[in-house]
């Protein structure tokens, strides 16, 4: 149709300046909880945008992975600059207007993103002729792209572990059980008898 990329290309606009709106929220809000919100809100307008390039896989990937783990990610931040977890919990109604407006926002962008596509407009085709580029990715990856989508795993396993470290601290107030001193005990050891004189009141 004729009308069909001018609609894409505001669609895609518009989804652009969100994220953007949401990628400056994210650096300039000083509370941590909403930076987190305005970060999901960049995301998953990313992923609205490779749903308009017909980049379904990545789009999912996107939401699943970078959406979906933010809140572990948050976590790892709280663990790791000990932030008062107490304040932030007696604060959750403040919260709750930004996240009825991200939630909103994201609402608007489905159903956006919907509307346009199945308004009869025909988005740029970057897959094959079947219209599954999952399957050209997954070709390109385990074939020509093998070595480093293995070393960007290996990359990935590395930052996991760093940052288990990193929050795995010993605390001098924390209470740790040795397991190799436990299984080395005897029945001595376990269970010890002391004789107390009777008392009589």
């Amino acid at each position: 149709m004729p009308n069909a990329i001018p609609i894409i290309e505001i669609v895609f606009y518009l989804f652009s300046g969100v994220a953007t709106l949401a990628a400056l929220g994210v650096i300039t809000s000083r509370n941590p909880v909403y930076s987190v919100l305005f970060l999901v809100l960049t995301f998953f307008s990313s992923a609205c945008i490779w749903l308009l390039l017909e980049a379904e896989f990545l789009a999912i990937t996107l939401v699943l992975v970078y959406v979906g783990a933010v809140m572990v990610l948050f976590l790892f931040v709280v663990m790791m600059l000990d932030i008062n977890l107490t304040k932030l919990k007696s604060g959750f109604a403040s919260y709750l207007p930004v996240g009825i407006l991200v939630a909103i926002a994201m609402a608007a962008q489905l159903f956006i993103l919907i509307w346009a596509t199945g308004a009869g407009s025909q988005v740029l085709e970057y897959g094959d002729a079947d219209g599954s580029n999952t399957r050209m990715l997954g070709e390109l990856l385990y074939t020509e792209y093998l070595y480093p989508f293995e070393i960007a795993g290996l990359i990935l396993l590395v930052a996991i572990v760093a940052a288990i470290s990193l929050t795995h601290r010993r605390r001098p107030e924390t209470k740790y059980q040795d397991p190799s001193r436990q299984v080395k005990v005897n029945r001595d050891e376990r269970v010890r008898l002391v004789k107390m004189d009777a008392e009589e009141d």
